[in-house]
């Protein structure tokens, strides 16, 4: 799929190579050794959903992956519509195949019986694009949830306006993506060895917050917490740091360590082993949820101004 050129406005988070995130999350196989994470993440993001009044009709799952927490979406609200998006095809292509697993063998005889109908069930409502650029009308969405995908992107101001002008008035964006701590060990690691960026510098909350109020959204809430996952060996906590996406910055080292620097870094990580004899990797969870704002300008600039009468 090809990427668009940037805006010259836009801010860059970091020079992402998309295309080589897309590479990177062609292998469901592969990504889903980490999806541990996205599950703890996204039970915490549930647990922040419930504190908010919400009636969706219709639900964008953002970077949906393997199809997860469109499953979940659709439990919490059964009367909506639930619409999962992601940047790769073969995970588009798995969350489709759980999608259809999960039909009933009634549903799936009667599909199989009638060829020339759509497939029954949210399995058609599946679609591979950029999230700067979605295949939704203005207005379309109710509700727009994104879980630990937003930082993979480079242009994340971008994607906020994008998610804006999708989402109706006082519809609710709701999204999880890593904050600048994540994967500290790991860097501190390879600085020891040289100078090249091995991890990407993931963006703060705090310019998360001021990216979302530029793009138009309203009293954004925005908190953190730090997750510790441990390991054995450090060859394992690198196999997972790859499976969460490796490292597809522009500017990244070509080539493969040698391995005389292999051997330095796996050292480097053992030094990092705690009392309890396992060697930590931290990740930094940025929560954020926001609603879009009834309009006071018109698209020529004219200021509205609502009378809103008392109910007789």
């Amino acid at each position: 799929m090809s990427v668009t050129p940037p805006y010259a406005s836009a801010k860059l988070s970091a020079p992402i190579d998309l295309p080589l995130v897309r590479q990177l999350f062609a292998q469901p196989q592969r990504v889903a050794e980490s999806d541990f994470l996205r599950r703890e993440v996204s039970g915490r993001m549930q647990e922040r959903l419930a504190l908010i009044k919400l009636a969706p009709e219709r639900v964008l799952d953002a970077g949906c992956g393997e199809g997860a927490d469109i499953s979940a979406l659709q439990k919490r609200f059964p009367g909506s519509q639930v619409f999962g998006l992601d940047g790769a095809f073969n995970m588009v292509a798995l969350a489709r195949e759980h999608q259809l697993a999960g039909l009933s063998s009634m549903n799936r005889l009667f599909n199989s019986l009638q060829k020339w109908l759509p497939a029954a069930g949210s399995a058609d409502r599946l679609v591979c694009a950029d999230f700067a650029q979605l295949p939704v009308g203005a207005g379309a969405l109710d509700m727009l949830w994104s879980n630990l995908a937003l930082h993979w992107h480079p242009q994340p101001d971008r994607v906020f306006a994008e998610w804006r002008r999708v989402l109706r008035v006082e519809g609710l964006l709701m999204f999880s993506c890593f904050g600048p701590d994540t994967f500290r060990e790991v860097r501190a690691a390879f600085e020891e060895i040289d100078a090249a960026p091995h991890a990407l510098p993931f963006v703060d909350m705090h310019d998360f917050g001021d990216m979302l109020v530029n793009a138009g959204f309203s009293t954004p809430v925005m908190d953190m917490e730090t997750i510790m996952v441990t390991y054995d060996t450090p060859a394992r906590l690198l196999e997972d740091v790859a499976a969460w996406g490796g490292n597809p910055l522009e500017t990244r080292r070509r080539g493969l360590l040698g391995r005389t620097s292999y051997s330095r870094l796996l050292h480097a990580l053992e030094q990092k082993r705690g009392a309890d004899g396992k060697i930590p990797l931290t990740f930094e969870v940025v929560y954020g949820h926001a609603f879009k704002p009834i309009p006071k300008k018109t698209a020529s600039g004219e200021a509205i101004i609502r009378l809103d009468f008392p109910k007789k």
